[in-house]
C-alpha cells in the first residue's frame, strides 16, 4: 500500500515535468502541470505518513517546502519563523550536550595519554582530508571555468554589512573562552569544546570519590539531552520544509543567474569528493549500506537547514548507534566542526578562483598553490566567526589583489551552496569518528539506532 503512493508521487512529478516542459507558452498546460505537481506532493505526504520514518518525513517536508515556495513565494517568505524556531530549539541542546559528552569522555577515560593520542590521530586525518578537498575545489573550478565571461554590472547589489576579516591573532584568541556563560549564550562551539576539554582533564585529576558525583551528573545530562533531541526532532520536517520554502521564495532558480555554473561545479565537486571517501568507509570495515543509513537523517537535516549545529546531536547519536564509543564521538565530531569542514574548505578554494576569473585576473599555478596553503591555514578554527567562509574569501582576495566585488556576488547564492557544503561537512565528520574508532581498535558491534522511526 505504501509503495503505491510512492509510485503515484513519482508518476505525478514526471507528468508535471512534461506539462511544464511543453507548456511554457500555454496557460492550460501550466495549470495541468501545477495540479500534477501538487498531486505528487500529496501522494508523497501520504507515503511519508504511512512509512512513519523521520528521514522520510524530512524528505517529504523538503519537497513540500520547495513546491510551496515556488507556487506561493509571498506566503513562503513568512515561513522562515518555523525554521528559526527549529534552529533555536536545536541550539539549546548544543552547549550542554557537548559539555556533558566531552567531560564524560575525557574524565571517564582511564588513560589520558590515550585521549592525547586520539587527538593527534584526529588532527592528522582532518588535515589530509581537508587538503584533498581544497585540491578538488581548485581542479573543479579550473575545469569548468565558471567565472569566465561573467559580467559585473555597475549596480551589483551589496549586502548591508560585510563581515570584517579578523587577524590571525584574533582567530586564535577567539578559540579560547573568557566567560563560559558568554560562550554558551553566543553559541561559540569551539570555546565550549576547549572549556569542556580542560574541565574534563581537571576532573580526571580529582580524587575518585569527589570525581564520581560530577561524572555521574555529566553522564545523566548527556542522556537527557539526547532524549531532548528526540523530542525536538519531531519538529524537524516542519523546520526543514520551512527553510526550503523560504530559500526558494527568495530567489528559486532565478537566483542562480550567471552563477549557475558555479553552483553546478560546486555540487559536482562535492559529489566527486564523496566518491573518494567511499574507499575510506570500506577500509574501516563498516558496511557502506549501514553507514549511509546512519548518516541519512543528520545529512538531510544539515542540507535542509544549512546548519551543522542543527545536525550535530543526531549525528553524534547515530555514530554511537553505529558502534563508535561515546568518548570518541564526543571528541572527534565537535573538534571536526572546527578542523574538518571538508565541504566548506572545498568551497573556499573553488570560490576564490571563481572570484579571480570574474575579475579577469589570471592566476598562475604558483599563485594557486599559495592560495591553497593560505586557505588551508585560515580555514581552521573559524567555525564560530559569522559568515566564516566569506570572511576567509575576502582575506584571500585581499592578499591576491582581487577586487571584493566578485566576492559580494556570492551572497546571492550563498544559501543554496551552503546547504550542500554543510551536508558534506556532516558526512565528513561522521566518517572521521568511524576512522578514528577503527584506528584506535575500539569499534563496537552496531546497536539499533536510537530513533529510526518516529511516532507523532
Amino acid at each position: 500500500m505504501k509503495n503505491r503512493f510512492a509510485i503515484a508521487a513519482a508518476a505525478a512529478f514526471g507528468l508535471a515535468a512534461v506539462f511544464y516542459s511543453f507548456g511554457r507558452d500555454s496557460a492550460t498546460l501550466n495549470l495541468f502541470g501545477a495540479v500534477a505537481l501538487w498531486l505528487g506532493v500529496g501522494a508523497l505526504l501520504i507515503y511519508a505518513a504511512l512509512r512513519r520514518s523521520l528521514t522520510t518525513w524530512i524528505f517529504a517536508g523538503m519537497i513540500f517546502g520547495g513546491v510551496f515556495g515556488h507556487t506561493w513565494p509571498r506566503a513562503a517568505a513568512h515561513a522562515q519563523i518555523l525554521s528559526q524556531i527549529f534552529l533555536q530549539l536545536i541550539k539549546t541542546v548544543i552547549a550542554p550536550l557537548l559539555f556533558a559528552t566531552l567531560v564524560t569522555g575525557i574524565a571517564g577515560h582511564a588513560d589520558l595519554k590515550k585521549v592525547g593520542r586520539m587527538g593527534i590521530k584526529s588532527l592528522i586525518y582532518f588535515e589530509l582530508i581537508t587538503t584533498l578537498a581544497l585540491v578538488i575545489g581548485l581542479a573543479a573550478i579550473n575545469i569548468s571555468r565558471a567565472g569566465v565571461g561573467v559580467k559585473l554590472g555597475a549596480a551589483t547589489a551589496v549586502p548591508q554589512s560585510v563581515p570584517t576579516r579578523p587577524s590571525g591573532a584574533e582567530i586564535i584568541l577567539h578559540a579560547f573562552p573568557e566567560n563560559i556563560a558568554k560562550s554558551v549564550a553566543e553559541g561559540q562551539v569551539l570555546q565550549v569544546v576547549i572549556f569542556a576539554i580542560l574541565f574534563g582533564i581537571a576532573l580526571a585529576l580529582v580524587n575518585p570519590v569527589r570525581q564520581a558525583p560530577m561524572l555521574q551528573f555529566c553522564d545523566s545530562l548527556a542522556e537527557v539531552m539526547f532524549k531532548f533531541t528526540n523530542i525536538v526532532m519531531l519538529f524537524a520536517p516542519v523546520g526543514v520544509g520551512a527553510a526550503i520554502a523560504y530559500t526558494v521564495s527568495q530567489g528559486g532558480l532565478t537566483v542562480l543567474g550567471s552563477l549557475a555554473r558555479l553552483v553546478l561545479t560546486l555540487y559536482a565537486a562535492l559529489a566527486f569528493l564523496l566518491l573518494l571517501l567511499v574507499p575510506i568507509v570500506l577500509l574501516t570495515g563498516v558496511p557502506l549500506g549501514k553507514f549511509l543509513r546512519a548518516i541519512a537523517e543528520p545529512t538531510s537535516i544539515a542540507f535542509g537547514t544549512a546548519s551543522s549545529e542543527a545536525a550535530l546531536p543526531r549525528a553524534m547519536e547515530a555514530m554511537e548507534a553505529l558502534g563508535v564509543p561515546r568518548q570518541i564521538v564526543a571528541f572527534v565530531i565537535p573538534t571536526g566542526y572546527s578542523f574538518n569542514l571538508v565541504g566548506s574548505t572545498l568551497y573556499l578554494s573553488l570560490a576564490a578562483v571563481f572570484c579571480a576569473q570574474v575579475a579577469g585576473i589570471p592566476l598562475t599555478w604558483k599563485q594557486e598553490v599559495i592560495m591553497l596553503l593560505t586557505l588551508m591555514l585560515t580555514s581552521k578554527g573559524v567555525a564560530g566567526v559569522s559568515k566564516a567562509s566569506l570572511v576567509i574569501l575576502l582575506g584571500a582576495a585581499d592578499s591576491l589583489g582581487i577586487p571584493t566585488q566578485p566576492v559580494l556576488l556570492l551572497f546571492a547564492v550563498d544559501q543554496l551552496m551552503d546547504m550542500a557544503r554543510t551536508a558534506v561537512n556532516v558526512i565528513g565528520n561522521c566518517l572521521a569518528t568511524v576512522v578514528v574508532a577503527r584506528w584506535e581498535g575500539e569499534m563496537k558491534p552496531q546497536s539499533e539506532p536510537a530513533m529510526s522511526t518516529a511516532t507523532p
